[in-house]
């Protein structure tokens, strides 16, 4: 699988980091730090930088 960056598709993440628009490094970058990407969240929750399972949960129910 090549992970190159695709310029095609706008990357939702507003914290700058050198892998941001490479998602499969990204993906990975996350995963080995328990966590999810920001393309995983609404824009606001992802403004927040907590990229936790309790979070995108949260997220995916409403804030319940």
């Amino acid at each position: 699988m090549s992970c190159n960056a695709n310029k095609t598709i706008k990357c939702p993440c507003t914290y700058s980091c050198r892998r941001h628009g490479k998602c499969c490094e990204c993906v990975a970058y996350h995963q080995r730090s328990g966590e999810f990407p920001a393309c995983f969240f609404s824009e606001q929750v992802e403004r927040t930088y907590d990229r936790s399972f309790r979070a995108l949960a949260a997220d995916r129910s409403g804030g319940k």
